[in-house]
């Protein structure tokens, strides 16, 4: 009796154990696993913060839109709806069929509709379609500042321009609905639901003056045109306090149409592309044969025609005859002969140091996607003609954000700023802040401008005259290289940088147009962006 009555005993407690198991421990997690493969969850975008111009003009916001989904076991008519699809939206009927014979509970059918056509599709009525309020990113001035402003992508992140470097601060973050659906896919009534909020992104006001802005485009547009060139590129640029009020790159791009993007349209040239400067480059050296007081503006060199240096020769732009020049007219005149000599009176290891101390073969800093830090090798690999180059732009390359942060110095006393687009948060009142840089001495600031001026009195730049002004600032001409890395013949890239001293503004605006044939200026375009910049901005000589 003992041994059957042990023998039941362990039965009853085997089977015991069994049922606790099946209880206890796989039926939680079988209804967990149950429940979790009947839930979808659906994310719900925050609404993406605003883009202010510094005038408080809206560059890019986001409206109410509609995104529309469907549970494919719910929906009773999926051609007719394929069909009402396509009326509504485009495309093919067989995109939308594929969609509404997925056998998942949950399918996207439009992500991002106008809020009108999305209550015409509603109000027909189809079974198993479901409405979930949504926003969409729209441009008011289409392609104006399109390439500084940026992108989105479909679904709501940044990825080009302004709009993918501040995305973090832009997109806030999005929240959730988790939904329970029973067998068949149908939803469970009183099933499991949960709602995460989103959190709105912020705004940013932005340095960007869209009625510059504008205008720099279109006579931009009109500059690369007239001069035959192959891609143009400007910038507006206060160096009193680092702000780009206006910049640009042809061709342009309309974040507003994606139908047809050129290529080279998300490129913002000044800031992503570095090239020899060519001209332009010269004050620097200027700048830095000043500084150390090797030089005076009236201090004469005897520039032969040519120099020989290695195997190769360098010479002046135009054929002239041996002479004897002013620094000041080596200036004027943009002469390579010239600026070789004063480079080589410095010495080429001191102008690479200042090179560098004036910023150049770094990046500024500036608060956009891409930024180029422009190239130049180390001093101690320099030929004799390499060193010859160097001085006067060649063989050394930059970016024209680098040149006009430079210029812009130039303009505010020697004190050199961070580029940048950012001036505030307007929803916190934070504002962005940036120390200034003592860059160049206010002695060899004054007389490099008073070089410049000459330049455009009497030397290269006449053209960039505006009267009533004075305006510093100097011609470019660079050869450029082919893809074998061979410079092109008879073709340039040229360009314009000037300021307006004895002004009370420190605006610096920067004109360049690539693959140029001939001698040719955008002196010009200089002129009537900067006089468009004195009318817009009151701008008075002093």
């Amino acid at each position: 009796m003992a041994v059957v009555f042990g023998l039941f005993l362990l039965v009853v407690l085997f089977f015991v154990g069994r049922l606790s198991y099946l209880t206890l421990i796989v039926g939680p997690e079988n209804a967990e696993t149950a429940i979790s493969g009947r839930t979808e969850t659906i994310t719900v975008e925050a609404k993406r913060g605003t883009i202010y111009d510094r005038n408080g003009n809206v560059l890019a916001t986001s409206v109410d839109a509609t995104t529309i989904y469907c549970n494919p076991s719910e929906v009773t008519d999926p051609s007719g709806l394929a069909d009402t699809l396509v009326q509504l939206f485009g495309g093919v009927k067989s995109d939308y069929t594929k969609k509404l014979a997925s056998t998942s509970t949950f399918v996207y059918l439009y992500k991002k509709a106008d809020v009108d056509v999305a209550s015409t599709l509603k109000d027909m009525g189809y079974d198993g379609v479901y409405f979930l309020s949504d926003s969409k990113r729209v441009y008011p001035y289409g392609q104006t500042a399109g390439q500084v402003i940026g992108l989105c992508d479909t679904d709501g992140n940044g990825i080009a321009g302004l709009e993918l470097y501040y995305d973090d601060v832009l997109s806030g973050e999005d929240g959730e609905i988790v939904a329970e659906y029973g067998k068949g896919g149908y939803p469970i009534a009183g099933g499991q639901q949960q709602t995460v909020a989103a959190t709105d992104g912020q705004d940013i006001v932005v340095s960007i003056d869209i009625e510059m802005q504008e205008y720099l485009e279109e006579r931009l547009t009109q500059a690369v045109s007239d001069i035959e060139g192959n891609r143009g590129d400007s910038i507006i640029y206060d160096g009193a306090t680092g702000e780009i009020l206006a910049i640009a790159s042809t061709p342009y791009l309309n974040p507003s149409d994606r139908s047809t993007v050129e290529e080279g349209a998300t490129t913002l040239m000044p800031i992503n592309t570095m090239y020899e400067p060519g001209s332009i480059f010269k004050s620097v050296t200027m700048a830095a044969v000043l500084e150390a007081g090797v030089l005076t503006p009236e201090s004469e060199i005897y520039c032969p025609a040519y120099l020989e240096a290695d195997e190769y020769t360098v010479s002046d732009a135009h054929t002239r005859a041996s002479q004897t020049f002013t620094l000041t007219q080596i200036l004027a005149e943009s002469s390579n002969v010239g600026t070789s000599l004063a480079a080589a009176e410095l010495g080429f290891g001191p102008l690479y140091d200042k090179i560098l101390e004036y910023g150049f073969a770094q990046k500024t800093g500036v608060d956009f996607p891409g930024e180029s830090a422009g190239s130049c090798t180390e001093q101690s690999t320099w030929s004799l003609v390499r060193s010859y180059n160097v001085s006067f732009g060649q063989g050394i390359s930059v970016t024209p954000l680098q040149m006009a942060r430079f210029y812009g110095a130039l303009a505010n006393d020697g004190v050199a700023y961070q580029p940048h687009f950012l001036l505030s948060y307007p929803q916190t009142g934070e504002e962005s802040t940036y120390e200034g840089t003592k860059l160049i001495t206010s002695s060899t600031v004054d007389s490099l401008t008073g070089m410049l001026e000459a330049v455009v009195t009497e030397g290269t730049g006449t053209k960039a005259a505006i009267d009533g002004y004075s305006v510093a600032g100097k011609t470019g001409t660079a050869q450029y290289a082919d893809d074998s890395g061979t410079y092109v013949e008879g073709s340039y890239d040229i360009s314009f940088i000037g300021y307006l001293p004895d002004t009370d503004s420190d605006l610096v605006c920067f004109v360049g147009v690539t693959e140029v044939p001939g001698d040719r200026s955008t002196a010009t375009a200089f002129k009537d962006i900067m006089t468009f910049a004195i009318n817009h901005y009151k701008i008075a000589a002093q």
